[in-house]
């Protein structure tokens, strides 16, 4: 069993320690995985890897009541992929909500020219995908768990595939599919 492993199984059985201990062994592929999620946002992003990784964790462990159940490090990993994606999420309705005028205040001209049209449509695109992602889990949980780990955490075919139990080609037919259901979805089709 590995450490990461053990630690989750503390935390499952209620241990206040193995928390504190869980962070330093997950950080860097935490940092990894949001770094590469940050990635694909559009250039002036204001979010961080770090703030990223450090709100996810939160979510995931950071709920003292709460008693999450890790099977294994790869499920660790996709709930982490998943928070992050709702965090992502999260925050593009919120700067969607923004520009609707929701949250209206005066600014000078110069920290107005800081958004861009390309900042909302990239809001407007993320919540388009996050609505069609939540109809294809509708249909099949499946893929929708395989775009999560693909799109959100970054991962390879063959990661995914591990962490899903299936093969590496099932893995590629059904990541081909999804992607082709997702672009009709957005598409309108």
């Amino acid at each position: 069993m590995s450490d990461v492993t053990r630690i989750l199984s503390g935390i499952e059985a209620g241990d206040p320690h193995a928390a504190d201990q869980l962070l330093p062994l997950v950080y860097n592929e935490l940092r990894q995985l949001a770094s590469a999620r940050i990635a694909r946002e559009n250039p002036g992003q204001s979010l961080q890897a770090t703030a990223l990784v450090h709100e996810a964790y939160i979510r995931l462990v950071g709920d003292v009541g709460a008693s999450p159940e890790w099977s294994s490090r790869a499920h660790f990993f996709a709930a982490a992929a998943e928070a992050m994606r709702r965090i992502l999420i999260d925050r593009a309705r919120r700067r969607n909500s923004q520009k609707r005028g929701s949250e209206l205040c005066r600014v000078e001209l110069d920290a107005g020219a800081l958004f861009t049209d390309s900042d909302d449509q990239a809001a407007d695109d993320l919540l388009a995908l996050d609505e069609a992602l939540q109809q294809l889990e509708l249909e099949d949980p499946g893929k929708a768990r395989l775009v999560k780990l693909r799109y959100y955490a970054g991962l390879s075919i063959q990661e995914a595939a591990n962490s899903l139990g299936i093969s590496p080609a099932t893995a590629k037919r059904h990541w081909i599919y999804a992607r082709s259901w997702l672009y009709g979805r957005i598409r309108g089709r």
